[in-house]
């Protein structure tokens, strides 16, 4: 079993950045997928931002340009970095592990606000 652990949301103005971090209780996102995901209320989860072991990550269309996903295996870490932060980005931001259907693990959750 593996623990997901997210920290870095909070209440930003528009226009504003956070990171967000996710820390694996051991070592897999050398081996698994990283990926950010959010939910916003009354709307189904959607990929954020996605890293594959090898490749280039991909990101969802409304955050192109403005999201960064990054690793660093050695702390066992996952960031994203927002950048210009729009109040529609508002939701609770999961971290993701992924191998296979029976190897996937997610975060508790971490909640973004974007509003003046």
């Amino acid at each position: 079993q593996v623990q997901l652990v997210e920290s870095g949301g909070g209440l930003v103005q528009p226009g504003g950045s956070l990171r967000l971090s996710c820390v694996a209780s051991r070592r897999i996102f050398s081996i698994y997928r990283a990926g950010w995901y959010r939910q916003a209320p009354g709307k189904q989860r959607e990929l954020v931002a996605a890293m594959p072991t090898s490749g280039s990550s991909n990101y969802g269309d409304s955050v192109k340009g403005r999201f960064t996903i990054s690793r660093d295996n050695a702390k066992n870490t996952v960031y994203l970095q927002m950048n210009s932060l729009k109040p529609e980005d508002t939701a609770v931001y999961y971290c993701n592990a992924y191998l296979n259907s029976w190897n996937e693990f997610w975060g508790q959750g971490t909640q973004v606000t974007v509003s003046s």
